[in-house]
């Protein structure tokens, strides 16, 4: 039996190999696979594009830009990992957003490396995703074209104009912005959920990534038009020299009411040997102004300079009564309020040019101020006829002219003033008839103009009135009366 099992098991064992080799013979008889590596990697690629069309994947993150990194023309990002990528997944585009308020310092950085700093065109972003990254580069864009804007007519403008210009592109930009994206069901940028203007304005500055505006690209980039368009209103600048290009000035009407135009002599000059007289004998010609009158928001600037010029009339007028320390009295004063005025400033309720240039702050008061010298308001106002709207309460109070000037005014004041000049005439012609053929008694000044000729006589009674506007209008300026500081 032994040898019997072992035949056939050796027996089986072969028939099993046999079969092993006749599948295996089988096997190498069939045809040879080939792989075509270049049009594999095409269908890897267009599955590739597929998952981006559907947002199933998301590109990789480029590394942080360097100087010298222009954005790609392309929409796609400089690397995508196959899909078996197991690292972490991109979700942003590299943006240099927010752009940092402009001031006096950064204002020659503005207009000389405008061309210098990135621009994101609409290729730089793939068709579909990723709607915050383009919504910030789409603000960056149109701040950088309306900042290029104003530093066109750089040559022919004063500094503070140019930088007035900025300002209100810049902040135009971050309120077109926040009005986008407070709009989209998505995390709000944290600046735009600040209500307070003068804050979110502060907090996008304090974000800016490159406040300096400095240089980030090796060569020029192209400009880029902006989509909104912005108009440069010069009537919210404090000064303006120069002539302001209609360009600018024209523009579509918005839909907020016009801002009314500050008429304010900010920042007073300083007090030296050469102007302290002047400081100290015309101090009843220059206003001191009132804050009642001012809208309850975006005029805080103007409010602010107000309370400081009052203030240093307030000590002007105190250190004038000592002859001997007048001049160290006034200048004390004067850089006092100042440099109160600054520390408000930073605060953040205003952005004040001379406030952030601390090494030289008072000579650029100085140079800002618009009457360094005490000249301009040294010098007496002109009197008119048409000045009776003004003072008719005064003469009528204090300087009476023994006839009635109500018609005067009930016709003429409501006209415009080259209307006014007419009116007067005229109705100074008919009253001198009528007090000169009245029967009632008039006043010895009126008896003897009537005694001259019909031409000579409405002059005669002019001169009576013009003296006592004249009268009303010192008495005025004695009693010193409050201005609104916008007109």
């Amino acid at each position: 039996m032994g040898p019997t099992w072992a035949l056939i098991c050796s027996t089986a064992l072969l028939l099993v190999l046999l079969s092993s080799a006749s599948e295996d013979e089988r096997f190498f008889e069939q045809r040879e696979v080939t792989f075509d590596i270049p049009q594999l990697m095409q269908e890897m690629q267009k599955e590739m594009d597929l998952r981006d069309y559907f947002d199933l994947q998301q590109p990789v993150q480029p590394q942080p830009r360097q100087r010298g990194f222009r954005p790609r023309p392309r929409g796609r990002p400089p690397t995508v990992g196959p899909r078996s990528y197991s690292g972490p997944l991109p979700t942003t585009y590299n943006v240099q957003f927010p752009l940092g308020r402009p001031t006096s310092e950064n204002l020659q950085a503005i207009c000389d490396y405008s061309d210098l700093r990135p621009r994101y065109p609409s290729s730089y972003f793939p068709d579909s995703g990723y709607g915050v990254d383009k919504l910030r580069a789409s603000a960056v864009n149109n701040a950088e074209a309306w900042l290029s804007t104003c530093c066109k007519d750089n040559q022919t403008w004063e500094r503070e104009v140019t930088l007035c210009c900025a300002t209100q592109a810049w902040e135009l930009s971050v309120e077109k912005y926040c009005e986008k994206d407070l709009s989209i069901k998505h995390p709000w940028y944290h600046c735009c959920k600040i209500n307070d203007n003068n804050k979110r304005l502060n907090c996008f500055s304090n974000d800016a990534p490159n406040p300096n505006y400095g240089p980030t690209q090796e060569l020029p980039v192209e400009p880029l038009p902006s989509t909104p368009e912005f108009t440069f209103n010069p009537n919210t600048c404090q000064r303006t020299h120069g002539p302001v290009p209609r360009a600018l000035i024209e523009g579509k009407p918005k839909k907020l009411s016009t801002p009314r135009a500050a008429d304010i002599s900010f920042p007073p000059g300083r007090p030296t040997a050469d102007t302290i007289e002047s400081v100290c004998h015309n101090q009843r010609l220059r206003p001191i102004y009132s804050i009642k009158c001012l809208p309850r928001s975006g005029y805080e600037m103007v409010a602010l300079q107000a309370k400081t010029i009052n203030l240093i009339e307030k000590g002007f007028k105190s250190c004038c009564k000592n002859k001997k320390t007048k001049l160290n009295c006034a200048d004390q004063k004067w850089r006092e309020e100042l440099n109160k005025f600054c520390l408000r400033e930073n605060v953040g309720r205003v952005n004040y040019p001379c406030c952030l240039n601390q090494s030289d702050k008072y000579s650029c008061f100085q140079q800002m101020s618009p009457d360094p010298y005490y000249n301009v308001t040294s010098a007496h106002e002109e009197v008119s006829l048409n000045k009776i709207c003004d003072t008719h309460k005064t003469i009528k109070k204090k300087f009476p002219v023994g006839f009635p000037l109500k018609d005067f005014v009930t016709q003429c004041c409501p006209l415009q003033e080259e209307e006014k000049t007419a009116c007067s005439a005229r109705l100074l012609e008919e009253m001198s008839q009528k007090l000169c053929a009245s029967k009632r008694a008039v006043p010895s000044t009126v008896r003897r103009c009537c005694k001259s000729s019909s031409q000579e006589t409405p002059q005669c009674i002019s001169k009576i009135i013009m003296s006592a506007i004249t009268k009303a209008t010192n008495f005025s300026s004695q009693k010193k009366r409050k201005r609104c500081p916008i007109s």
